[in-house]
């Protein structure tokens, strides 16, 4: 608790301290993104084309596809960006990744921080996604390396987690972009021209509160979700999936694509799979996990209490130690058992029609593709 309190002075330090930016100061913008189904490139992109067409000097570079920032030259008039989607509440693990190797400040130059997540619309209304520690943990990292806060706000563009609920209707998703097209100009408008925005400090208590699921994702759930997809036989062996994925995740066993502990679980192979043949086995995630989220435990617990005198302290370590490393067992074993059976066509057409991504009904996500038009 101490160490988050002292990162969170370092925080209000950097706002409360710095200067407001000074346009004349600057003369080139570098970007760097992570995005899945591109949700988060898009806003990038946005940023990057306001800053053209002021005549700044522009770089838009994919983590995925550099993941060293040595070679890119920061001058002292250089402003600095971060664009990426929100995975369980956190920064997606390639952007803490590469923010951790990223160099110390020269020239203390400015930096923004600026997150995707999963936006939703109820009726006429809007409705926001939650960030948890997406947007604190890369902010405090780079202020820790000697750069300065001046941009630090969400954008929430669709949900895409498909595995959870069908994509959003295409007017649905329109609508959403439409705003966020606005929202985002506005937030560039602001920023180049040497404005502070800290719209993302509004839900700092909401996002302290759910931190300990961010936590969790990153060291727990990340690793579980990864384990969630499956190839039918509607697969045609196209390995569109292998080729695009942003973090080389999936690698082809047995004829087949399997996922790896890499997955960032962005979505991008199941909602781009012309063949609708990436599926989330909803028939077998569910009894599994909830085995191992509700029954393992007190199998566990039983054990503890039957075959140790151990002091509580000593049989709470030992029931957190039985239990990550039973139900990692489970889940992953279960996967690669499940992944041999994929190529019996009985047992592969139980997964699929127990699997709700199957349905026509559950659409996948698709951005739209005219938003810079309007």
């Amino acid at each position: 608790m101490a160490k988050i309190l002292i990162l969170l002075n370092l925080l209000l330090q950097s706002l409360i301290t710095f200067s407001v930016l000074d346009p004349k100061k600057f003369d080139k913008l570098i970007i760097w993104y992570f995005s899945g189904t591109g949700n988060a490139s898009q806003v990038a992109r946005w940023i990057i084309e306001y800053a053209e067409s002021k005549n700044i000097k522009t770089q838009l570079i994919n983590i995925a596809k550099h993941e060293q920032s040595t070679n890119i030259e920061i001058t002292k008039k250089t402003i600095i960006g971060f664009c990426y989607p929100t995975h369980g509440f956190n920064a997606p693990p390639i952007i803490l990744k590469f923010i951790t190797r990223f160099p110390r400040a020269v020239h203390g130059n400015k930096f923004f921080v600026l997150n995707t997540r999963a936006g939703m619309k109820i009726s006429k209304l809007f409705a926001p996604g939650l960030s948890g520690l997406a947007l604190l943990l890369p902010a405090l990292m780079m202020i820790i390396k000697g750069y300065k806060l001046f941009g630090y706000r969400s954008i929430d563009l669709p949900s895409n987690w498909i595995s959870i609920h069908p994509g959003l209707k295409e007017k649905v998703v329109f609508s959403i972009f439409v705003r966020c097209k606005r929202i985002t100009l506005n937030f560039s408008r602001k920023i180049l021209s040497g404005k502070k925005i800290f719209r993302g400090l509004w839900e700092l208590p909401v996002d302290l509160a759910i931190s300990p699921v961010s936590m969790g994702y990153y060291f727990f759930g990340r690793f579980m979700l990864s384990k969630t997809f499956i190839a039918t036989n509607a697969c045609n062996q196209c390995w569109i999936c292998v080729e695009n994925c942003p973090v080389n995740a999936i690698k082809i066993i047995d004829d087949k694509p399997y996922w790896t502990y890499r997955c960032e679980s962005c979505m991008q192979c199941m909602n781009n799979c012309k063949q609708r043949a990436i599926e989330t086995p909803h028939g077998l995630v569910i009894p599994i996990w909830w085995f191992a989220l509700s029954i393992l435990p007190l199998i566990i617990l039983k054990f503890i209490s039957n075959y140790t005198n151990a002091e509580n302290l000593t049989k709470g370590l030992i029931y957190y130690i039985l239990y990550i490393i039973l139900s990692f067992s489970l889940v992953f074993g279960s996967y690669k058992i499940v992944h041999k059976l994929m190529k019996f066509k009985f047992f592969n057409k139980i997964i699929k029609y127990t699997s709700l991504t199957t349905y026509r009904f559950w659409r996948r996500y698709k951005a739209p593709k005219n938003v810079n038009k309007t």
